[in-house]
């Protein structure tokens, strides 16, 4: 992530997004239909990864959100440190209609965990709730499981559009409000230090992280 230093100048903002969660969940369709508004009901598993660049405008400045799809297959798990890498936000997303990839949810997470190189932001999303008459997991049960772990929710259909863009956009959003909480207190400590140093006393600066409302995690993406 990246930004324009000037403090006069409109800052300009990219962080990468992983998509994870088991093949055929929806994954590359989600993506398609938030950064080009397609759909492909036919669509091949991903082979090796891809990603879109989607920009968004918060508070005046200019976000740019590097969403990276991969495909959730074993055969490519090789590429999964260098997917995470440097990501600040993931949406893992199962299918309502196959309960089995709201098992896998777990071993997602661990993953992320393991192979991230830091806290990231993340949202569970229940994908293809066109599939009304063959749903397996229930909305509840998706909110109970976000709500223990500490992630956003959302339930989507790539078919129709529903949540979608809200779904990237919860995660964007909730990044850029972590930056911008530490941006400021870091100048607050920067205007503490000016005035302490000026008073003759001593100044002891620490190294801190970023707490956050959502469920209650630390969060030490973003440094500026």
């Amino acid at each position: 992530m990246s930004y324009d230093r000037d403090e006069e100048q409109s800052q300009d903002y990219l962080f990468k997004i992983v998509l994870i969660g088991d093949s055929a969940v929806g994954k590359s369709n989600l993506l398609a239909r938030y950064a080009r508004n397609e759909f492909h009901p036919n669509s091949k598993s991903t082979i090796g990864v891809e990603f879109q660049t989607q920009k968004l405008d918060i508070d005046g400045k200019e976000i740019k959100a590097q969403i990276w799809d991969t495909a959730g297959q074993e055969r490519f798990r090789a590429v999964t440190s260098a997917y995470y890498r440097g990501a600040v936000g993931a949406v893992l997303v199962y299918d309502i209609s196959r309960r089995q990839t709201f098992d896998s949810v777990g071993r997602w997470l661990n993953e992320l965990q393991i192979h991230s190189d830091m806290n990231v932001v993340t949202i569970l999303v229940g994908n293809k709730i066109d599939l009304k008459d063959a749903r397996e997991v229930s909305t509840e049960e998706g909110k109970t499981l976000a709500e223990t772990q500490g992630l956003f929710f959302m339930e989507t259909s790539a078919l129709d559009s529903s949540n979608v863009a809200a779904a990237f956009q919860t995660v964007v959003r909730e990044i850029y409000n972590i930056l911008s909480r530490k941006v400021f207190r870091s100048k607050e400590e920067k205007r503490n230090e000016k005035s302490s140093l000026s008073n003759g006393k001593t100044v002891i600066l620490q190294a801190g992280t970023d707490e956050t409302n959502n469920g209650g995690k630390r969060y030490w993406c973003c440094s500026s």
